[in-house]
């Protein structure tokens, strides 16, 4: 007879006691799932978030009081979560799961490892790590009222890195308020402050300077502090920007100064976000205007949408429409609001010119009416529900998992509304990994379309090592039978290097670069492929993924450095500088007006393929193929109870 404890086996029960889990994020999900975990029997749990409480997450972050408001979100939900289970044994850590000091070693001490993050830099790296240490990795994300779980195994699996990913859409409070590195962050900025004046406001899309940012305090206990300075008798005071510029008579001059000088300066004095990041310039409007051309004045009829205004221009641009803005207000009662629409030439004109001013503030090439218009879209709500779907549903992937039965286990897909089938959640067998994979491939192989004269050893190194293949700290030797090393992540070693161009090395079409992340204990082959005809703005395209696109090596020398990802034991951690901060948990999705509607009714269509599901994180569609296999398919369509994910 099987012994149970509650509603597990005796064994499943005791291996949850003895188990060591690891949760990545303690925010939406990270609060509903660690919770679960505690009163599911898990004692060993060690949960890592950067994070700080903000007054905007607690209406979905259940383990968050008004009082833990700036504290970390790690430490409050493991004190929370203990009050559920006093004998569990909690470890948070205040950090980024992308500093050095979890490294590969760190990863192998853990059974199991869970996200519950926001982004995809985070989510690339975890993968990488969980890859590394060969510990499986349970995946989710939610965006509104879809959501999925998917489970990661090296070897078995695909891993996160296999498909395609669209261009993320989700981006942490912080970095819109207080460290925007892209236009789409400018973007979501003005279209916030659109609102805060003429729309219906919101604490969540708050445009003032973020001073509960963990990165702005040399200590965790400061960004406490800082949010208690604002409390008086337990309510957090804030003041209104619709009230204050209503105060003011809509003065778009007194506006200007206020969100391009005054907030800007005020950011500078948080110096510690700028140690490794280029600083904000203020802008005032006097001096502007005393540099100004008149010939730069815009006129009243509106500007042609393909083209790209001076620093000049886009003040007389947001000077107009907050004049245009504000007389349409003032036409409603009294308390009316207007709605944001990109069809709508002031609204349009607004967000434009106050997207571009900041793009201009933080040092990034501004953009066209046009290129706003269609970055711009609707803003995705975050649901507790939702939430609460996907941390069960994870909770219960784990217990297959440490029951032994990972070929069990399913990527799961959380619907809008239920499918012909009267189903809202939709299982789908795993698929194994892609041999093109550039991450969990046996042979890691990637070629790259770029201008070698063009093109800077700075932006090899952050705009495609970093950023597009989502390394921390990559070391890039060229194979040109010397080993010159063209960057080192120790500091300091081939910074020289940095403003030189790829050609000043040697390298041209058909070289090849071996790139190595040792903290994600990762190596990349690099194939270049020179061209002269990348289309305007466009710095690199990754031409597919298959090796055997890549041109021919330039040199005959045997690729000795060629390694399966994951198989050095003996990996240490980059000593290079800190590695990028991992982002808050406040989502902010953006989507395009300009995308399908996703059906969430029949699985499968008349040509035995799977649909396409909603990608959780980014609002886009991700493919997952149908197996042919007569036992899968019965197991993944036929049965109505395939649909009950069995816990052991």
């Amino acid at each position: 007879m099987v012994q149970l404890v509650g509603s597990l086996r005796r064994e499943l029960a005791d291996s949850l006691a003895t188990c060591k889990v690891l949760v990545v994020g303690a925010g939406g999900i990270g609060c509903e799932l660690l919770k679960n975990l505690v009163l599911t029997g898990f004692k060993n749990i060690e949960v890592i978030d950067l994070d700080t409480i903000d007054v905007s997450n607690l209406n979905r972050q259940f383990l968050f009081q008004k009082k833990h408001v700036g504290k970390s979100k790690a430490q409050v939900a493991k004190e929370s979560a203990l009050q559920f289970c006093p004998s569990a044994n909690i470890v948070a850590y205040h950090d980024s799961v992308m500093n050095a000091d979890y490294n590969v070693e760190f990863f192998r001490k853990f059974m199991l490892v869970m996200n519950a993050l926001d982004n995809r830099a985070a989510r690339n790296h975890v993968n990488r790590m969980c890859l590394a240490a060969d510990i499986p990795l349970i995946e989710s994300g939610t965006a509104g009222y879809l959501g999925q779980v998917t489970v990661i195994k090296k070897g078995m699996t695909e891993c996160y890195e296999c498909q395609p990913k669209p261009t993320q859409k989700t981006f942490p409070g912080c970095t819109i308020r207080n460290t925007p590195s892209e236009p789409i962050h400018c973007i979501v900025w003005a279209k916030f402050l659109f609102n805060q004046l003429f729309g219906e406001e919101d604490a969540d899309q708050d445009v003032s300077p973020d001073t509960a940012d963990p990165e702005a305090a040399w200590k965790p206990e400061e960004t406490a502090a800082r949010a208690k300075a604002s409390e008086k008798d337990g309510d957090i005071k804030r003041v209104s920007t619709k009230q204050w510029a209503s105060s003011i008579g809509y003065d778009p001059v007194k506006i200007f100064n206020k969100l391009f000088k005054d907030d800007i300066m005020y950011l500078l004095i948080m110096d510690k976000l700028w140690k490794k990041r280029k600083a904000p310039t203020p802008l005032n409007w006097q001096e502007l205007e005393k540099r100004a051309c008149p010939q730069e004045e815009i006129p009243v009829s509106g500007l042609k949408d393909q083209q790209v205004l001076s620093v000049w221009g886009n003040c007389q641009l947001f000077k107009h429409s907050v004049e245009t803005l504000r007389s349409q207000l003032n036409e409603k009662e009294a308390g009316a609001q207007l709605v944001w629409d990109k069809d709508d030439p002031p609204a349009m004109d607004f967000v434009t010119s106050a997207a571009n001013l900041r793009m201009h503030v933080f040092s990034m090439n501004t953009k066209s009416r046009f290129d706003v218009k269609s970055m711009a879209g609707n803003i995705i709500p975050a649901i507790a529900t939702t939430n609460a779907i996907i941390a069960g549903l994870i909770v219960l992937e784990g217990l297959k998992i440490l029951s032994g039965e990972i070929e069990s286990c399913r990527t799961i897909f959380l619907n809008k509304c239920p499918n012909l089938r009267k189903k809202l959640l939709v299982p789908c067998i795993l698929d194994p990994p892609s041999a093109d994979c550039y991450v969990c491939a046996s042979q890691p192989e990637v070629t790259v379309k770029l201008n070698v004269h063009k093109t800077m050893v700075l932006s090899l190194q952050d705009r495609i090592l970093k950023e597009r293949f989502g390394m921390v700290a990559p070391d890039v030797q060229i194979e040109d039978g010397k080993g010159t090393i063209l960057i080192s992540s120790e500091e300091g070693e081939t910074e020289t290097n940095n403003s030189k161009f790829l050609s000043d090395f040697g390298i041209r079409n058909g070289s090849r670069l071996q790139v190595d992340d040792f903290l994600q204990d990762y190596t990349l082959l690099v194939n270049v492929l020179h061209t002269e005809e990348l289309e305007r703005d466009v710095e690199f395209e990754v031409v597919g993924e298959a090796p055997d696109k890549a041109p021919p090596p330039q040199s005959s020398q045997k690729d000795d450095n060629n390694i399966t990802n994951g198989s050095k034991d003996s990996a240490q951690p980059s000593t290079s500088s800190k590695a990028p901060a991992e982002d808050s948990d406040d989502l902010m999705i953006v989507d395009s007006d300009e995308e399908e509607p996703v059906s969430s009714s029949s699985a499968v269509t008349a040509s035995g393929t799977k649909r396409k599901h909603p990608d959780a994180e980014t609002g886009e569609m991700s493919t997952k193929r149908l197996r042919t296999e007569k036992k899968s398919a019965a197991a993944a369509n036929d049965d109505d109870d395939d649909d009950i994910i069995a816990l052991d």
